[in-house]
Formats: C-alpha cells, structure tokens, sequence
C-alpha cells in the first residue's frame, strides 16, 4: 500500500499488464483487509486540517509537477489502460485542469451569515471537512479519474483513501507521489491495492469513512451503496448518453462529432456517444458520412503517434461488445462497417436501424460503436432517450433554439449540451446523472461542496 508518502510491502504482489501487448508495466504490493485497517487508523488520526492557502500550494504544485512529467504520465497511461497516446495527453491535461481549479476553489469555501426571523439573532454557517474520503477509480481514467476525486477532497480538507482499479493502479500511485512532493502531509492521503472483493468492503464499510465516492458500475455502485450504509455517497454510474441529430443541423459536422464521441478512449467512456438519435428525413444522408467519419479511424497499437482507437481493457470486453453488435444485426440492425474485433481490438464500427431494445443501446457499452436510431419526431425522441434505466448527459445538434429548449425540458438527465456531445465536459460545471446513473455531482466546486459538512453556530446580535 501507499501510505506515509511511500509504498510499503505487504507480501504479497499485483502485476500489471498491457492490455495491447500483454506484457508486464510493473508489479507493486497487493493489500488486503489488513492494511484498509492500517491505513484508515493513520488517516483518522491525521494532523489538523492545513489553511486553505496550504491546500491551494499543494494543489498548484502538483499541478505544476504533473505538467513538467506530462510525457512520462501519458505513456504510463497508455502502457496501463491501452488509451492511445494522444488521448492519454488529453488525460493529462485535462488533471493539469481540474488540479488548478480545485487550487483556486480551496480558498473559495464560504458559509453564510442568516439573520433569525423573530429572534435577536444571528446565525451564521460553517462548513467543514466531512472526515475521512473512500474514492474508488475506474480503469479508463486512470489519472483523472483519481484527481477528480482526491483533489476536491484536499481542497475541503479531507484525509483520502483512494483504491483505483486493479488493472491500472500505477498511475494512481504516481500522482500520489506528486501530491507529497508537493507538500501534502504524508498522513491525509492512501493508495490500496488489490481485489475488489477484497478490498472494496473492507474500505466502504469502515467506520472511519465518513465519505465514499465511486465511479464504477450500477452494480457496483448498488453494492457500494448497501455497504456503506450510514454514510454520504457521491456515486457516478454510467451512462447512455444520446446525441441527437436534428434535420436542421450540418450532417458532416454531426457526423465528426457523433464519430468521435462513440471511439474517443475506445468507446469506454460513462460520457460518451452510446446512441446516434437521427430525424429519419435526414438519416440516409446521415448514416453514409457517419460511417466515413468512423472509417477514417485508424485502430491499432495505442503505443502509436498515429492511432485513434486502442484496444479494450480486456479481450473479454471486446468479445462483450462484438457479441451485442452481432445480437443488434440479427435483430435487424444494418452493420455499415466494423462490427468485429481482434483480441482486444474492437474495430470501430457503426450500426443503422438499431432497435431500441437491443442489448448494444438498452444497456451501457463499452467499446467504439455508434449506434444509429431513427426517430420521427420530437416525441418519439424523447420516449426513446428516456427509456433506459440511465441519465447521464445528452448531446443535442440543431440550430433551432425552440426543438432544443423542448428537448432539455423533456429528458430526464443530468446535462444537455446544445452543439456538442454528452461528452462535454469542464472542470467548472457540475457532472452526475439522474436515475440509474448515480447520485450527487462532480466538477471540482460541487465535490468540495459534497465532502463537507455545514456547521450552524447561532449568537445573540448583542
């Protein structure tokens, strides 16, 4: 485990590999129930909180270290994760991003001062840091992921236990070297790794843990959420996400767009294009310049300058996808180009006339398809959007403000973006979905905002 500012033994080891060419990135200790315990007694026993100025020096510095390494992170990432190299530098800034943010916002913490109505007094609120953090990481950002977790938890004041996944930990572990280079105190922040079944309950279920934050599955975050039982919950669990193509809209751009949100990180994204939306007046003109616009991606060796689409996590995931691109064809599905994979290669691929309630649009896949449904109208958009258990985010393409204020009335999720995917995103502006998709919002203020706790202190105005 990492804590104390270092990794330290435990007997045992996890190796990880690389998903493309499946040899060993590196192997660090294996934890257990035993050392969750370990690190949770030091972090529940942490110094007193720094001043908000400390916690924005530590989070700038790292921000500048992390710009000064940017090439030895992203090919860390993509050495761990198969992301492409251009991506994993997309990665790496977009942590650069949100650490800075998370520096300013640090000294932005507020309460509020209420006059009592009907009493001669005064109260006035204080927020506080809610205790110790558990932040669980998934495999497909395994930089950012973590830094938009653990940095709005330093910028509260919060102690940190992160657990990134099994498959790409040294990333996690990196920037956790970052953060004590940077001057955080060695006893607020903790790395552990190892089996999700292991290490998982014995985290979220601690008594310490005031706090936990996932993003992951709606399985896991069902799980997670009965373990931790009692505490707050900050959970993102996927997504859906729709894009709309509207009549009115420029179909080459749409294409571009709807192409690289469905094979941006090889399609394993909760934010990314998981279903094309198309005014059937316009999907035969559409579906042509899609599929040109995924053909042009080039799929390989994510270790490559020129490739735009990696391989998957596993060969298991992209057997998964290839298997519901296969089940969408049989059940009527056009399949325009791709559809099958390489051991963990996906080819990217796009599909026409998907049914609604096929496995690839019904549930939540992860790998580069663009799946195309076609609608009549606004109506039946919306049914089709709201259909899923999900509500992360939609992306809607038209230049009629009155069909795109309509549509951001009706959908049930937690942002519509009008000239862009559902995969926008910034480090400014609140990220969480409704339903399925989780509970509670990320963006680096309102994190800071979920991990503390308001103090009401009321006085006598004299």
């Amino acid at each position: 485990m990492f804590l104390d500012g270092r990794l330290q033994s435990t007997g045992h080891e996890l190796t990880v590999t690389d998903p493309w060419l499946g040899s060993t990135v590196g192997t660090l200790p294996a934890d257990g129930p035993e050392q969750v315990e370990a690190a949770l007694t030091v972090l529940a026993a942490a110094g007193p909180t720094p001043p908000a100025t400390d916690r924005r020096e530590v989070l700038a510095h790292a921000a500048d270290l992390i710009t000064r390494r940017a090439e030895e992170f992203a090919a860390l990432i993509t050495a761990e994760a198969g992301i492409c190299r251009t991506e994993s530098a997309r990665e790496v800034e977009r942590a650069v991003g949100n650490l800075r943010v998370a520096a300013v916002e640090a000294e932005r913490i507020r309460g509020e001062s209420i006059p009592v109505p009907g009493a001669d007094r005064l109260a006035v609120t204080v927020p506080e840091p809610i205790g110790v953090v558990a932040a669980i990481t998934p495999f497909n950002r395994p930089l950012n992921q973590v830094v938009v977790k653990v940095a709005p938890a330093v910028a509260a004041g919060c102690p940190v236990a992160v657990k990134p996944s099994e498959r790409t930990p040294l990333t996690a572990i990196r920037f956790a070297e970052v953060l004590i280079e940077a001057g955080l105190p060695p006893d607020r922040l903790a790395v552990l790794v190892g089996r999700p079944g292991e290490v998982g309950p014995a985290l979220v279920g601690h008594p310490e843990v005031a706090m936990v934050t996932l993003t992951g599955s709606v399985a896991t975050g069902r799980t997670v959420a009965a373990m931790a039982a009692g505490r707050k919950l900050l959970l993102e669990l996927g997504g859906n996400d729709p894009l709309f193509v509207l009549p009115d809209t420029d179909l080459t751009a749409a294409a571009r767009l709807a192409a690289d949100g469905a094979c941006a990180t090889a399609g394993q994204s909760c934010r990314g294009v998981k279903r094309v939306i198309v005014w059937e007046s316009v999907a035969d003109a559409f579906v042509p310049l899609l599929t040109a616009a995924v053909a042009a991606k080039r799929a390989g060796d994510p270790h490559a300058a020129d490739t735009d689409v990696g391989p998957l996590i596993t060969e298991d995931a992209a057997r998964l996808v290839a298997e519901r691109v296969a089940a969408a064809e049989k059940d009527g599905a056009v399949v325009t180009i791709g559809g099958t994979h390489t051991g963990p290669l996906m080819a990217p691929t796009v599909l026409d006339r998907v049914r609604p309630h096929s496995d690839l649009v019904a549930e939540e896949t992860f790998g580069p398809v663009a799946p195309v449904l076609r609608v009549a109208d606004t109506d039946e958009a919306v049914r089709l959007s709201n259909s899923t258990p999900y509500g992360l985010q939609a992306g809607v393409l038209t230049n009629d403000s009155a069909a795109f204020w309509e549509l951001a009335s009706r959908l049930r999720v937690g942002a519509v973006n009008l000239g862009a995917g559902p995969h926008y995103d910034s480090p400014h502006i609140p990220f969480g979905g409704v339903k399925a998709s989780g509970v509670g919002r990320e963006g680096i203020r309102y994190a800071i905002a979920e991990m503390t706790s308001i103090k009401t202190v009321t006085l006598p105005y004299r």
